[in-house]
């Protein structure tokens, strides 16, 4: 498939920032819609002037916004969400209308406007607490929250019933996806949640028991993955994007606390938040055989890198002090 013009929702946020530095990288064009309420421009701040980057602010729920946005693309990739599971948990009504009913609205628009392709980023919480491990795509699904079922809604709308003949679509359920640009507030990643606390000298917080596993992905292994998911229009379906290596936290934790060399943190152990689950391991053979994917980023690697940013900063900052 040649993708000539490519629409990215949400694609000043994390994931959707780094798509798009691919998706120019590749010589497409690039339409970005992207209401910043987690999203930020600095994110994008390399492609702002850009004539193959058209940035636009909206909202989903704008159905004549959304009309305008897919007129004349190629392939519509769906970051675009509500992604904070306590504030889903707080807000539910607010979630569904952004995550579902905005959703279709899109889908509608990409239908009426002869859009080829969608390829929509879905989660691995719609598994809930997992039965057995590795999880693979044909694991019972059981949401533990309203993000968690608004995004398994999501998918199913799209690939039952927008999928086959109205639409050539994808559904990627992401594991738990990390790496430059992840913001740094309540509701990021124990990955960025870490990283700040360990810097600043803080205590880490870890809610439970530290037990539990995650299955950590690097956000340049999940942009590969939409890449070769817009490439081939023949597959179509779910497919879970996740690196295959559980790490328990508390293993994390040592393991970051030894990159900033701090040998022994200072842990504060908090109750397990409501909508977290126990265990997350993917199995992505089904990508890999029908997409080619394949995780190329180690932890250590990707650990190693947010370290970097770091600490380059903190000596930008101490020059920038200086001269003034």
């Amino acid at each position: 498939m040649v993708l000539l013009k490519v629409l990215v929702t949400g694609g000043a946020g994390f994931i959707g920032s780094h798509l798009v530095d691919r998706l120019v990288s590749q010589g497409c064009e690039v339409r970005v819609f992207d209401d910043l309420s987690s999203g930020r421009l600095e994110n994008m701040k390399d492609h702002i002037g850009e004539n193959c980057v058209e940035f636009v602010e909206g909202s989903l729920l704008d159905r004549r916004a959304v009309s305008d946005l897919v007129r004349s693309v190629d392939a519509v990739v769906h970051l675009a969400a509500i992604v904070s599971v306590p504030f889903s948990i707080s807000n539910p009504e607010r979630t569904y209308d952004v995550n579902v009913y905005g959703t279709k609205v899109l889908l509608d628009q990409c239908v009426a406007n002869g859009v080829e392709r969608v390829v929509f980023g879905s989660s691995c919480a719609v598994y809930g607490e997992a039965s057995y491990v590795p999880i693979d795509e044909l694991h019972s699904t059981d949401p533990l929250s309203p993000y968690a079922e608004t995004k398994l809604v999501a998918e199913q709308m799209l690939v039952k019933d927008y999928g086959g003949e109205c639409l050539s679509a994808v559904a990627l359920r992401f594991f738990n996806v990390y790496g430059r640009r992840q913001a740094g507030n309540n509701y990021a990643g124990v990955i960025s949640s870490f990283m700040e606390h360990l810097t600043r000298g803080m205590p880490l917080i870890i809610y439970g028991d530290g037990r539990q596993t995650r299955d950590f992905v690097h956000v340049s292994d999940v942009v590969e993955a939409v890449w070769l998911a817009l490439k081939q229009k023949d597959s179509e379906g779910v497919f879970n994007i996740a690196s295959g290596k559980p790490v328990r936290i508390r293993e994390l934790a040592k393991i970051m606390s030894r990159l900033v060399n701090v040998e022994e943190p200072s842990i504060v152990f908090e109750d397990p938040r409501e909508g977290d689950i126990r265990n997350s391991h993917g199995d992505y053979s089904k990508a890999m055989e029908k997409l080619g994917y394949q995780p190329r980023k180690t932890l250590n690697m990707g650990l190693s890198e947010l370290l970097e940013d770091i600490e380059v900063a903190g000596k930008k900052a101490v020059r920038e002090a200086t001269i003034s």
